[in-house]
């Protein structure tokens, strides 16, 4: 029998689901390895981070989810914030990512100044995260996620952004309809690159 994987809103009781979805699925990406390089400390550290910024972008952007048709849980998540408008910071961020981040917290705000040095000024959506739980993966739902809201924004005339993790990444998204930015690689300290998109039709 086909599986079914329905896209709907994630409701605001599960958003630190949608964090660690998010944390388990980037567990092996070099800026999360940069950020925190300890094992027994990335999924916990990242949970946290992930789950904050999903709820801002529950209430300045949209938070997608699909269900893993097996019950158990998200297969996948889209976390979107909308720049079409004004959008503040997450109430109490600087005492809540040290919090969060402790020993860790000059590696997030390289971070948070990295992106906030390269983001785009033009009105914009922001895709902030899209993550496949690892036993879902190349079953198509990043792409049906990402469909989903560039369809809608398309049809506003809204572009999308994004920062790109590695190269792979960067093929995927130049086949949905993202253009290479200039600058297009983002180094962290430690030189592992983000790589800016622009992305309107």
């Amino acid at each position: 029998m086909t599986e079914k994987f329905e896209i709907r809103p994630a409701r605001e009781d599960e958003l630190a689901t949608v964090g660690a979805l998010i944390s388990q699925s980037f567990f092996h990406l070099g800026a999360c390895v940069y950020l925190v390089p300890p094992v027994e400390d990335r999924l916990k550290v990242h949970n946290d981070y992930f789950t904050l910024l999903t709820e801002h972008a529950h209430n300045y952007g949209r938070v997608d989810v699909i269900d893993d048709p097996s019950g158990d849980g998200l297969a996948a998540t889209a976390v979107w914030f909308d720049y079409t408008r004004e959008a503040p910071d997450p109430p109490n961020y600087d005492e809540r990512l040290q919090g969060l981040a402790g020993e860790y917290l000059d590696r997030f705000q390289a971070l948070d100044e990295l992106f906030a040095a390269h983001h785009p000024h033009d009105p914009h959506w922001h895709l902030a995260f899209l993550a496949v739980h690892p036993d879902r993966q190349a079953h198509g739902l990043g792409g049906k996620l990402m469909a989903r809201t560039h369809d809608e924004l398309d049809a506003a005339g809204v572009p999308q952004y994004l920062e790109a993790t590695n190269e792979n990444n960067v093929r995927l998204y130049r086949r949905t309809g993202y253009v290479d930015m200039q600058p297009f690689e983002m180094p962290l300290p430690d030189g592992t690159n983000f790589f800016r998109m622009w992305r309107k039709v």
